[in-house]
């Protein structure tokens, strides 16, 4: 940490912040910053890929095969070797699109040096640097306020009140913490790796979603499979030493056992599933802070979203001034367009409000910041005090008639009153009371143009069964307005103060509104947090400051790039190019992965009720095991690893939700795993002990029918309609050809120890597998069949 001593903050402040010459003489000597980790490290990928218990039980039977058994039964280490690899491969890809990504939407911070401000990468910060802040702003280092102007910090990163605290001058701010509300200016005390700023992305968002449904749902897949590997293991070990089985056999009958349990590619690919989503993110211009925010945004069934720069244009134009009565348009004219150029922090309203009606900067003498909450802001400019705010708070009678028929058009409209009093605060000092002499000078109208493919969009998520609800501090009579243009169905208008406290209330409430106006922050939050309480998987999207309690409520957060720091900060998602019609895409992508990640995810459970069969069935007793490891690699590569590099990423349809994950899964698995091992129990058996066959052509009988039979089970889950059914034929044909290769090529065949097919051991693996897949058809396991595809259910 580099620290700064009293005496040269002074000097910084005296002398209007540092010289870009000292500034630069600071940082050299500070020598290089660590940068804040934009998303997981190298480190941490490696680990994720290859320290799980899955991998460790892999690796010592694999290390025993290769030091008691036959190296040709370690194959599966081939498997574990190419699933880390593949695995660290797609996380590091998206690791990097995501630091490109994450560049752009980056803090930094707006310094004062030799008298003028410009915005500088926080590395370049020095201790001693003067550092401008205003409403919406990250504080990226650790300093003390020089001056304030209502400044309002949100510090519970740092100290965990989610209560915006106030801050004046001398106050001591660190990074980590949020502008609010107001501005000032803060010399920096401590930069580098010892200051807050380094852990800022980390405790801003970790807390939200440590573990998706989907990845809590496979954590107890996998847990239910570890019992099995500890229970079956030792079942099957106690077994081999009762019946005083050989060294070599005994190894090799165990690998077999315990490690077709292991559903070694189900975490491969969860992993590669989150991977690949984010990547396809980058590539749109969406960087996902959080890699599971693929489901999150694919399960959302409530979309909550601000009206301006979401469904709106962020960019304002002012159309129309109306003065009151008393007042002229030039003295309206002159007074906003001089406030809009004081306002030492203005926000987008002042901004457009200065680009169209330009005027001189004049002292100001007295500011009272915007608030959201109090709908108003204030400035002293040479004796003259004026207050900016909503038409109801700021306006007369006659003013609010005139505004709210330009707001039911849809315009944005402000009002502009002068007072001779002074911004006066409550008795604790906390809240600025509004002037009670105010003289309404005019409003100001303001026009919003709707966003490219706005329409598009809404339609696509109404089409998707996802409901979208409008939260809007604007009138409600504008956000429906607007509405109704993009095409959201008619609906309850509701007003922010007229929404009830309590929570059920509340739901009951806003469950059919379409537009909610005049909404606080703290309102927008508990919408979303009633809603989620209900059952409903709610995404939020927002840009603003006012945005933040309901983005940190939302299961999944989404911040336009455009949007303050404070906003992009908290989300899961922000859309570095500001483009909300990039949502849907991102929404069908998504669930077409996730849907097919169930299905293929039935495949390696299957593998593990068969395995677990297995055991229970031949592995107890002193017959010869059906499989040799190698076997099973065959068999599993076939039957689950090929068709899954195909499957997993392709086109697919229907609904999605992660809700009985587990469930779903168990309830195809495991009486497919019976039925299939019955088949292969029964060829194995037969073949030993009716038709005298010796060990091998009894093994290769079994796994003929493990083959022919596992990959009719990818038909029944992945052949949906015409043309995919077509594609995955052709696949399913390819494999069963590459499997008779292996046993018609005489090297292929020696190598896993299969023997050279006779019509006696064809027609019995013929018969035997279609006794197993007539079985799998009566119990409804078919293409398109009740087990393989999961009921839809209408959107609610």
């Amino acid at each position: 940490m580099t620290a700064l001593d009293p005496a040269a903050s002074e000097t910084a402040v005296a002398a209007g912040g540092l010289t870009e010459a000292e500034a630069a003489r600071r940082l050299e000597a500070a020598g290089p910053q660590r940068g804040t980790p934009t998303s997981r490290s190298y480190a941490s990928i490696v680990r994720a890929n290859t320290l799980t218990i899955f991998n460790g039980i892999l690796a010592a039977f694999g290390a025993l095969t290769l030091a008691f058994g036959d190296w040709r039964d370690a194959l599966f280490l081939g498997i574990l070797v190419a699933n880390a690899v593949i695995g660290i491969a797609q996380e590091v890809r998206a690791k990097r699109a995501l630091d490109r990504l994450a560049l752009l939407v980056a803090p930094t911070a707006r310094v004062v040096r030799d008298g003028r401000r410009r915005e500088i990468a926080v590395a370049e910060l020095v201790a001693g640097d003067l550092v401008a802040l205003q409403s919406g702003d990250q504080i990226v280092a650790d300093g003390r306020l020089a001056g304030a102007e209502g400044l309002r910090v949100d510090e519970s990163v740092v100290t965990g009140e989610s209560r915006p605290i106030a801050r004046g001058a001398g106050d001591e701010l660190r990074s980590g913490a949020f502008v609010v509300e107001g501005s000032g200016a803060m010399v920096v005390d401590a930069v580098g790796a010892d200051s807050y700023a380094h852990r800022l992305l980390g405790e801003a968002r970790s807390f939200r979603h440590p573990r998706s449904p989907l990845e809590q749902a496979v954590n107890r897949l996998l847990l239910a499979t570890l019992a099995l590997v500890i229970g079956l293991g030792a079942l099957l070990g106690y077994s081999l030493w009762h019946h005083q089985a050989g060294v070599s056999d005994a190894v090799a009958t165990a690998t077999a056992g315990v490690v077709s349990l292991v559903p070694e590619g189900l975490v491969l690919l969860v992993s590669l599933t989150f991977a690949v989503g984010a990547v396809r993110m980058a590539r749109r211009g969406v960087l996902a802070q959080q890699l599971n925010a693929i489901e999150s945004l694919a399960s959302a069934d409530v979309i909550c979203m601000d009206k301006t720069g979401t469904l709106t244009e962020a960019q304002l134009r002012v159309v129309e001034l109306l003065p009151a009565a008393g007042a002229s348009e030039e003295e309206l004219a002159e007074a906003i367009g001089a406030y809009a150029a004081s306002d030492p922090a203005p926000n987008g309203t002042l901004r457009a409000i200065g680009e169209g009606l330009p005027a001189r900067p004049r002292p100001v003498t007295g500011q009272v910041a915007f608030s959201s909450r109090r709908r108003w802001s204030g400035l002293a400019l040479d004796g003259a005090a004026y207050v900016l705010g909503a038409p109801e708070v700021v306006a007369g009678p006659e003013l609010g008639a005139l505004a709210a028929q330009r707001q039911r058009t849809g315009r944005r409209v402000v009002a502009l009153a002068r007072t001779d009093g002074a911004f006066a605060a409550t008795p604790d000092g906390d809240e600025p009371v509004l002037p009670a002499d105010l003289r309404p000078l005019g409003v100001i109208v303001l026009a919003e143009r709707l966003r490219e493919q706005a329409r598009e969009t809404v339609r696509f998520l109404l089409d998707e069964g996802v409901q979208v609800k409008v939260l809007s501090g604007d009138a409600p009579e504008t956000v429906a307005a607007i509405a109704a243009d993009v095409g959201l169905p008619a609906g309850a208008v509701l007003r922010g103060d007229d929404l009830p406290a309590d929570e059920a209330a509340l739901a009951d409430t806003v469950a059919d509104a379409v537009v909610i106006g005049r909404i606080s922050p703290e309102g927008k939050r508990d919408v979303v947090s009633a809603l989620s309480r209900r059952g409903h998987h709610v995404v939020m999207v927002g840009d603003g400051v006012n945005d933040v309690p309901a983005l940190k409520a939302a299961r999944l957060a989404i911040a336009q790039g455009t949007g303050t720091q404070i906003a992009r900060s908290v989300a899961d998602l922000v859309l570095v190019r500001g483009d909300f019609a990039t949502v849907p895409q991102l929404i069908h992508e998504g669930r077409q992965m996730l849907r097919n990640l169930q299905r293929v995810a039935k495949l390696y459970a299957t593998k593990s009720a068969f395995a677990a069969f297995l055991i229970l069935t031949i592995g107890i007793t002193s017959t010869a095991y059906p499989l040799l490891p190698r076997h099973f690699s065959l068999a599993a590569t076939l039957t689950i690893g090929v068709p899954t590099f195909f499957l997993a990423l392709a086109p697919s349809s229907g609904r999605w939700r992660s809700e009985g994950f587990t469930r779903e899964v168990a309830r195809f698995a495991i009486p497919a795993g019976v039925l299939v091992g019955v088949g292969v129990v029964s060829s194995h058996l037969f073949a030993l002990h009716d038709l005298d066959y010796g060990v091998e052509r009894a093994r290769t009988i079994a796994t003929t029918v493990l083959v022919a039979v596992g990959l009719y089970l990818v038909l029944v889950l992945e052949a949906h309609g015409r043309r995919r059914t077509r594609v995955v034929s052709m696949m399913c044909a390819v494999l069963a050809a590459a499997f008779v290769i292996v046993v018609a090529v005489p090297g292929l065949r020696e190598f896993f120890d299969l023997a050279s097919p006779t019509v006696g051991m064809v027609a019995t693996a013929v018969v035997a597998s279609l006794l197993s897949i007539g079985a799998l058809a009566a119990a409804g396991f078919a293409p398109g069949g009740p087990t393989a595809v999961e009921p839809e259910r209408p959107a609610e």
